[in-house]
């Protein structure tokens, strides 16, 4: 448990974590709306995951 809560914080992730909640927070109070949050949220959400396939992957 110890070694997925230090994976947790890895500077991609807190990253994904906080423009997340960052975007979140401008959607609900209305600044962005919701197609705007969806868009950039799928294109951190797919980075972020796409990176973390790739380091481990199987060569």
């Amino acid at each position: 448990m110890i070694k997925n809560l230090a994976k947790l914080i890895d500077v991609k992730s807190i990253v994904t974590l906080i423009l997340t909640v960052v975007f979140a927070v401008l959607s609900l109070k209305g600044n962005i709306s919701p197609e705007q949050f969806q868009t950039v949220f799928t294109v951190v959400i797919s980075f972020y995951f796409g990176t973390q396939y790739q380091k481990n992957r199987p060569e």
